[in-house]
């Protein structure tokens, strides 16, 4: 094997797993769930039927991720964080045909305790505040938090709050460049000759 799974995890048939991912104590990936490289997946975790997980995930112990949920890339997923994939769930009523898709884009983060509700995608380096719940799509670079969440800012790549002026604002960290423009955050690529 060319990942590595705690002995107490369980691993189903059918499922596919990528170099270098690790699963942790008490965690179950599901049949045909599929796991890209260098994912690390935290203790007590559940990976349902046919989730897809890009290249190095990093997902906290006690998270739930339903079918229909997809992560792109570098995707953070919080302590104890959760997906749903019914809007109108029933016990004695059966909606497997009915579950909803969920896409988190990449480099996203969602902090401990949120809840996305199912078909609310979250954009490219949204960030989700711990305790929010998401009932509605999350921007690319956008700042997130509350019930219901609600955006109260911007942030950069590296999850530095973003202070736009003119149109135009720097991440501290990495002296990346950002314009907004039309409610849109994009990073400002500069091509060197």
């Amino acid at each position: 094997m060319s990942y590595f799974t705690h002995h107490t995890a369980v691993i189903d048939e059918g499922c596919q797993i990528g170099a270098g991912t690790k699963v942790w104590h008490f965690s179950h990936i599901m049949q045909n769930a599929i796991l890209g490289e260098n994912c690390n997946i935290g203790q007590n975790v559940v990976v349902s039927p046919e989730v897809i997980l890009g290249k190095n995930v990093k997902v906290q112990n006690n998270v739930s991720i339903y079918t229909g949920v997809i992560c792109d890339d570098d995707v953070f997923l919080g302590p104890s964080m959760v997906f749903t994939n019914i809007t109108n769930p029933r016990s004695a009523i059966i909606r497997r045909d009915s579950y909803e898709k969920t896409k988190v884009g990449k480099g996203a983060s969602i902090g401990a305790n949120a809840t996305i509700v199912c078909g609310n995608d979250i954009g490219s380096y949204a960030l989700i505040g711990a305790g929010a719940v998401v009932t509605k799509h999350v921007q690319p670079y956008a700042l997130v938090v509350g019930n219901p969440a609600k955006q109260i800012g911007w942030v950069s790549e590296y999850g530095h709050r973003l202070e736009f002026i003119n149109g135009l604002a720097e991440c501290p960290e990495s002296r990346q460049q950002y314009s907004l423009k039309d409610n849109q955050v994009k990073k400002i690529v500069n091509e060197e000759n």
